[in-house]
């Protein structure tokens, strides 16, 4: 039976161990739709986060979608074109259930005008990365991501520690909802800002944010007492960034960490410019679309403008992959890419290894699997000081949201390791159910975004969209349950290009094999990519854990 979500009635969270398909891995799928749902900013408009980012692309189409998961066959596959359910082939046991290919635009085409044009038409969705893939399992998706930032930012500035370190960031939706949480598990005092009280109180609902501010003074006097404390703190203010940034830079408060995880990166439906209310904002989006961007944009360029204020002060500054330097350099701002992004600055050499963010999901509805596979990981990586410190503070901090799920930076062959034992518990019966494995899109390689991922590769490269198609080819070769193809919409059209897979571990052979080949071959393709790219740690780890990467860099 399926358990009530509080957040969202309509939407409950799946669970039990009763099938409603024909099978796990058709079940699985269909309980990962549902769970970006019941944990979705949006559900009743199928909207999971980033403003746009859809489940599917009308009700019609998620209707058709549940229909085939719960009766096809295992042998079959079902084939999905931007959140539209195209058909059911038939294909064979190993092959994936699911393949899919969401909001890809030709290159020429590929503009946010374009793209809002298409979507108004009902032709086209943006998946965002994991929102489209039925792979988001809420803020916590993220939260690690953030956190590893915080503390490698903390490694490099701040003697290992942020105890009495004030951050500044703003942006409180699906994905900027777990900023507050990650600066308070680092040891800070974190001050977040959104424009829509409902996030907010969203994020202290959930436990994500600890008090929220009624105005700007209240909430630097409480940031101010955490601080001189060394007390870790998380404070929220319902005001619009582009307008606290530039003020809190005119009193010559400096904060250690600034960054943003607004929506800027869709200025029509996403970022609201300050001075507008967001029932003007609502309405502009619907007959006044033009005079929305314009506005949005000279109000990004304020917003940037302060954060480059709070760098040359000594700030440590970063773009947190909104493409907020993008939107400022369109509206006039020429060194907005003075900021760096927060991949290159801060974990390219955890990519260059393929350690990034992976994720499983209970999807018996337990929480006592997650405790179980926790317990597991702990045994199998005690040297892993980044995985073993990040599960032992999400047991402590982090809640569940939807399903019970749990995030992890593991690389190669670590999560092939990790799904075989997870299988292994699954088959002994030792787990209430069947557990998914997914990643992030942003993963070794699996994403071109020449802003965020790929910016400033040592070979250039930044932009070259082959590896995430390439990873995708091999992931359909390498048996996966899902397997999708990403392309930006809204601001993002045309600047990234990304892969996504999705394993069900079912307690089966089958599934061994399955989750052996997938994890193993996605992993050891984005130590390729960045060997190819001529990163030192790459190439050594090529070699070191038997990948088979050709290096032609003499030849």
């Amino acid at each position: 039976m399926p358990k009530p979500n509080p957040r969202h009635p309509n939407f409950p969270i799946p669970s039990g161990p009763v099938l409603r398909a024909k099978g796990w891995r058709q079940e699985a799928l269909l309980r990962l739709l549902e769970n970006v749902l019941a944990v979705g900013e949006d559900p009743d408009k199928l909207i999971v986060y980033a403003a746009l980012g859809k489940a599917a692309r009308n009700w019609a189409a998620h209707r058709q979608i549940v229909e085939a998961l719960t009766t096809m066959d295992e042998d079959q596959t079902l084939v999905i074109q931007s959140g539209k359910p195209i058909g059911l082939l038939k294909t064979h046991a190993q092959a994936p259930l699911v393949i899919m290919a969401n909001c890809n635009i030709v290159g020429q085409w590929a503009k946010a005008e374009v793209f809002y044009e298409l979507e108004k038409k009902g032709l086209i969705a943006w998946g965002g990365l994991t929102a489209g893939a039925w792979q988001y399992i809420g803020s916590q998706g993220v939260i690690q991501g953030t956190y590893e930032i915080f503390m490698r930012i903390a490694e490099k500035r701040f003697g290992g520690s942020l105890a009495g370190r004030f951050i500044l960031t703003a942006g409180m939706g699906g994905m900027g909802g777990a900023q507050p949480l990650a600066g308070r598990m680092a040891g800070a005092a974190i001050l977040d800002v959104d424009v829509d009280p409902v996030r907010a109180e969203r994020r202290k609902e959930i436990g994500y944010l600890e008090e929220i501010a009624p105005d700007l003074d209240t909430a630097l006097e409480m940031i101010a007492a955490a601080v001189r404390d060394k007390r870790a703190l998380s404070v929220g203010l319902v005001a619009n960034a582009a307008e606290v940034y530039p003020e809190i830079l005119r009193r010559g408060i400096i904060p250690d960490i600034v960054t943003d995880q607004t929506s800027a990166h869709d200025l029509v439906y996403g970022y609201v410019p300050k001075g507008m209310s967001l029932d003007e904002v609502r309405r502009l989006r619907v007959d006044g679309q033009g005079q929305l961007m314009a506005a949005s944009r000279a109000s990004i360029a304020d917003h940037v403008r302060a954060m480059l204020g709070f760098q040359a002060a000594g700030a440590e500054v970063f773009d947190n992959g909104n493409l907020i330097r993008t939107q400022a350099r369109q509206a006039g701002v020429e060194n907005a890419f003075d900021i760096p992004i927060f991949t290159e600055a801060y974990l390219r050499p955890l990519f260059a290894r393929a350690i990034g963010p992976f994720r499983w999901m209970a999807l018996s509805g337990e929480a006592s699997d997650i405790a179980r596979i926790d317990d597991l990981v702990l045994e199998m990586f005690p040297d892993n000081k980044i995985v073993t410190n990040w599960i032992r503070l999400a047991r402590q901090y982090v809640p569940f949201e939807g399903l019970p799920a749990r995030i992890a930076w593991l690389g190669h062959g670590e999560r092939t390791a990790l799904a075989l034992a997870v299988n292994a518990l699954v088959r002994s019966g030792e787990l209430a159910g069947p557990v998914a494995f997914s990643r992030d899109h942003l993963d070794a390689g699996a994403m071109a975004h020449p802003n965020i991922m790929t910016e400033n590769m040592q070979d250039g490269s930044d932009a070259i969209a082959d590896w995430p198609l390439l990873d995708a080819m091999l992931l359909t070769a390498s048996m996966a349950d899902l397997v999708v193809i990403h392309s930006g919409g809204g601001g993002y059209a045309g600047y990234m290009t990304s892969a996504g897979v999705t394993l069900v571990a079912d307690g089966t052979e089958a599934g061994d094999e399955r989750l052996s080949h997938a994890l193993t071959n996605d992993t050891a393709l984005g130590v390729m990519r960045y060997a190819d790219a001529g990163y030192d740690e790459a190439v050594g780890g090529a070699g070191m854990k038997g990948i088979g990467w050709f290096d032609l860099r003499e030849s």
